[in-house]
């Protein structure tokens, strides 16, 4: 599994911030040689189920704590998403990158309530 050296890493951490800058630390050297779209997908839902367990014990707003770990998966997105794009289709990345990136950002926010209830179950 590709997640699962960058979700030790963010483990080792107590802050919310720290543990995604150790993920996506992490998850950019796993990365370096190319990512496909299920390990992207992997690396997505690790991080989010590290996130959302990570805000569910704070007192904030429910919508600020969405608002985290959405951030959270837009910066792993700029972090490693062109690793998954081969070099013959990067002039088309290119244009339709920002696209993307909101169809993943919109598919992590319906995650969210998927993943809320397993993580809770998980603690």
């Amino acid at each position: 599994m590709i997640s699962s050296a960058p979700a030790h890493a963010a483990s080792d951490v107590a802050e919310v911030t720290e543990k995604i800058s150790a993920f996506i630390a992490v998850a950019r050297v796993k990365a370096r040689d190319g990512l496909t779209v299920a390990e992207f997908g992997e690396l997505t839902v690790a991080l989010m189920r590290i996130v959302i367990a990570a805000v569910d014990v704070l007192a904030i707003d429910g919508s600020r704590r969405k608002e985290v770990v959405l951030e959270a998966v837009a910066a792993l997105f700029d972090a490693v998403a062109d690793k998954a794009v081969p070099t013959l289709a990067w002039p088309v990345w290119l244009i339709v990158r920002p696209t993307v990136r909101q169809l993943v950002l919109l598919a992590a926010a319906g995650a969210v309530e998927s993943l809320l209830p397993l993580v809770r179950i998980a603690s």
